[in-house]
C-alpha cells in the first residue's frame, strides 16, 4: 500500500476499527454467571429421619415380668439349635416348685391351654408374634383370654424334664425359639441341683 493511498479519511476507518479491536480484546469481561446449586442427592443429601424412627431409636424396650417368684434361678440355659429339628434347648428352666404361682409376663391373649403328650403346657401370644410357652403349668385361665402383664396364669405342675423342681419357659418369634432372657433384663444365674436318686430305694435295716 503507497502513501498515497491513505487518504485522511482511511486513515480515521483504520483507527476506528484498531481502537475497536482492543476494546474487544482489553476491555473488561462480563461476570460469570454464578453455578445453580447443584440438586442434592441420596448420596450427597442428609437423610431426613422420621420422628416415629427416631422416637423408636431412644424409646427404651420393653421388659416382661418373671413368670416365676425370686430368686429367679436357672437351672439350664437356651441352646439354640443348629437346625430347626436339631438337638438343643428352646427354652430355659427356672427354679420353681409344684404348686407355685406362674404369671404372664407381658399383655398377652392366651393361645393354648392344655396337656401336650405327658405334660400341661400353657401358651400366651403377645405382640410383634411373639408367644411364650410354659410347662409343666397347670392354666387357670382358657384359650382366647386375654391376660395382663403379671397376672396369675397357672400353677407349677409335674411332668417332662421340669417335674416338681422347675418351669421350662420358651418364647418363639415368628415360628423361631430365641432366649427369654433377651426379655427379662438379665440372665438369671445358673444353678446345679442334684439329680433325683435312681435305682431301687434302701431300706433300712432293723
Amino acid at each position: 500500500m503507497t502513501s498515497s493511498m491513505l487518504t485522511p479519511p482511511r486513515i480515521c476507518r483504520m483507527v476506528l476499527t484498531a481502537a475497536a479491536a482492543l476494546t474487544l480484546l482489553l476491555g473488561p469481561s462480563l461476570p460469570e454467571p454464578a453455578p445453580a446449586s447443584e440438586p442434592r442427592t441420596a448420596a450427597t443429601a442428609p437423610a431426613a429421619i422420621p420422628a416415629s424412627a427416631a422416637a423408636t431409636a431412644t424409646a427404651p424396650l420393653v421388659v416382661w415380668t418373671w413368670p416365676v417368684g425370686p430368686p429367679h434361678d436357672q437351672l439350664r440355659p437356651f441352646e439354640a439349635p443348629s437346625s430347626r429339628f436339631a438337638a438343643g434347648h428352646r427354652g430355659i428352666d427356672l427354679v420353681a416348685q409344684a404348686g407355685s404361682p406362674v404369671r404372664a409376663p407381658a399383655d398377652g391373649v392366651v393361645s393354648f391351654a392344655g396337656t401336650v403328650v405327658d405334660r400341661p403346657v400353657l401358651s400366651i401370644l403377645h405382640g410383634d408374634d411373639l408367644i411364650s410357652s410354659f410347662e409343666p403349668v397347670t392354666a387357670t385361665v382358657s384359650t382366647g383370654e386375654r391376660v395382663r402383664a403379671g397376672q396369675v396364669v397357672g400353677i407349677v405342675a409335674t411332668g417332662a424334664h421340669c417335674s416338681d423342681r422347675c418351669v421350662h419357659f420358651g418364647v418363639r418369634r415368628h415360628g423361631q425359639y430365641i432366649s427369654p432372657v433377651l426379655f427379662l433384663g438379665g440372665l438369671a444365674r445358673a444353678v446345679l441341683l442334684p439329680l433325683p436318686p435312681t435305682g431301687p430305694v434302701p431300706h433300712p435295716s432293723r
